[in-house]
């Protein structure tokens, strides 16, 4: 079962301070995040500690326990095998590192808490959100992703209720603190992809099967916008751009043609909702020497619901 998919939807937000409770639109919580906004209860702005947040929506369907294992879920990976059925996170250690570490009982107590952690899945909404945040936060402005439609087992149980988001710093979540001994997954409030939607931390155990398509998808192609872009690159010159400002000396100058490449990712990334625009604009980041025609297709490719579910239907799905 597909839930709607609507990156562009109201939120409903919470007053930490007057618990008042009123609807708002992206552009407002935009505002509201500069300080522009405030509380309609108290007037507290967001430089509180106790200052208005997105919280669930009651008339959220994920709310529902009986519903939960019918929805799709989904999840970002750079991981082509996600969930790795044998998953051993020292694999990838050199001999140095784990020296460095104190040797192979700590590296087995290291292996052990990794493996120990949830699995995350959420909506269609908040696995794009992933992607292009790690786009921009974590260097994987060149990576592989892939798109996993996650198909829960019939038999899931849900803990009751919902939780805050219970990730720590780096986004980790351990699976036996929020799913105690007969829970198979928990709902949480996300507040980092597609904030105000409910996620799940969830053990490889309670998934049935994936379906995974890499993305952007190859074979996208965003007429009017890529047809145009790739005329202009391909009539910009290479010609360096002197950098300006105090630190422009110790900047290799950009290419005409990367400058307007940024240009026109960002003219495109103002076509979207308000809170993925700079996530999209640096997704959409055109390199030096990059071939027009490929990054056009690419980056036309990042946002476009309608032909990535169509291309998860045709794949078979895989057992977990």
């Amino acid at each position: 079962m597909e839930r709607q998919i609507d990156f562009s939807r109201e939120r409903q937000m919470l007053c930490g301070r007057c618990d008042h409770r009123w609807r708002v639109d992206l552009d407002w919580i935009n505002g509201w995040e500069q300080a522009k906004e405030t509380c309609p209860g108290c007037r507290m702005t967001c430089e509180h500690e106790d200052s208005p947040r997105v919280t669930v929506d009651s008339g959220d369907p994920a709310l529902d326990d009986d519903r939960v294992a019918q929805f799709s879920w989904y999840h970002t990976s750079t991981q082509p095998d996600w969930p790795t059925r044998h998953f051993d996170p020292a694999a990838v250690l050199t001999p140095e590192t784990r020296r460095r570490m104190g040797g192979e009982q700590r590296v087995a107590a290291w292996a052990a808490r990794q493996r120990a952690k949830a699995l995350h899945v959420g909506t269609y909404e908040a696995a794009v959100h992933n992607m292009l945040r790690r786009i921009r936060d974590q260097a994987d402005q060149r990576s592989q992703f892939y798109l996993y439609r996650v198909r829960l087992k019939p038999s899931v149980v849900v803990r009751e209720g919902w939780l805050v988001d219970p990730s720590n710093f780096v986004g980790d979540v351990v699976l036996d603190e929020v799913c105690p001994p007969g829970v198979d997954a928990a709902r949480y409030l996300n507040y980092h992809e597609d904030p105000g939607g409910l996620s799940l931390a969830l053990g490889r155990g309670a998934i049935a099967s994936v379906q995974r398509i890499a993305v952007p998808l190859p074979d996208t192609w965003d007429g009017g916008w890529a047809r145009d872009a790739v005329a202009a690159l391909e009539g910009e010159s290479d010609t360096a751009v002197p950098a300006t400002g105090k630190l422009a000396r110790f900047m290799q100058p950009p290419s005409s043609r990367a400058v307007l490449g940024q240009e026109l990712g960002a003219s495109l990334a103002g076509r979207l909702p308000v809170n993925l625009q700079d996530q999209f604009a640096s997704a959409a980041v055109f390199a030096e020497g990059e071939d027009p025609e490929q990054w056009a297709r690419r980056t036309s490719g990042l946002f476009d619901p309608t032909r990535v579910l169509a291309a998860l239907d045709q794949q078979d799905p895989r057992e977990v």
